[in-house]
This record gives structure tokens, C-alpha cells and sequence, in this order.
């Protein structure tokens, strides 16, 4: 059975797509780009902010969908410039401390509405 996820303390969808989906014990997020929940804009400063609002959306994301950012298994992180990666990774590395999942991060030609930096994740819930 799928359950389909929904939080107001996170951007909502803008396109025909949930936040996250959940399948038995699995959550499968859709990429969170640094928008501001309650203004629909984009977080101010660089790469490092953006990312930290990232995984501001995502833990919220996971929290209504009974998980957290410990229970990730599996990240993707899309980066409009690979340049930004040492900043991203910083952010990245603080967010899940010892808590390592599996990562890809891939370079995009271009991500929804110009963002810097998009990530989805995979949890196991608790």
C-alpha cells in the first residue's frame, strides 16, 4: 500500500508530484530545493545556506512521514556546478554527522527554477 506524504513545514510541490511516498517501512522523498516554506523563495546567500534549507525541507518532509534524517539510506544531490561541491558536502557532512548513507551527486545542466542544489532521499522508518 502507498501512502502519500504532505507537510505544510516544507515547499509544497510545484508540479504533479507528492513530497514523499511511503511503501511498507521505505520513505522515498521528491528532491527538496532551498525554498523557503513560508515564502515560496529561495533562502539568501550561497550554496552553504541553500543546502542548509535543503535539509530544513527534507527533515520535515521525513518527520511527517515517520522518519528522520538518521534513517536515511540513500541520498541523491543534483548540483547546478560541481564548484559548489566542498561547500555543499560541508553542510552535507553536519547534517547526518556519523550517519552515513549511500550518495550520488551528479552535475545537472539545469534544476527547477534555477536552484543551486536539489537532494531526495530514501528512509527506512522507524
Amino acid at each position: 500500500m502507498k501512502q502519500i506524504v504532505s507537510t505544510e513545514l516544507a515547499p509544497r510541490a510545484i508540479g504533479p508530484y507528492s513530497q514523499a511516498v511511503v511503501v511498507g517501512d521505505y520513505v522515498y522523498s521528491s528532491g527538496q530545493i532551498p525554498l523557503d516554506p513560508r515564502t515560496g523563495e529561495f533562502v539568501a546567500g550561497g550554496i552553504a545556506e541553500q543546502t542548509e534549507q535543503v535539509f530544513r525541507n527534507l527533515s520535515e518532509v521525513l518527520k511527517a512521514a515517520g522518519a528522520g534524517l538518521e534513517d536515511v539510506v540513500k541520498t541523491t544531490v543534483y548540483l547546478a556546478d560541481m564548484d559548489d561541491f566542498a561547500a555543499m558536502n560541508e553542510v552535507y557532512a553536519r547534517s547526518f554527522g556519523e550517519n552515513r548513507p549511500a550518495r550520488s551527486t551528479v552535475q545537472a545542466a539545469r534544476l527547477p527554477r534555477d536552484a543551486r542544489v536539489e537532494i531526495d532521499v530514501i528512509a527506512v522508518k522507524r
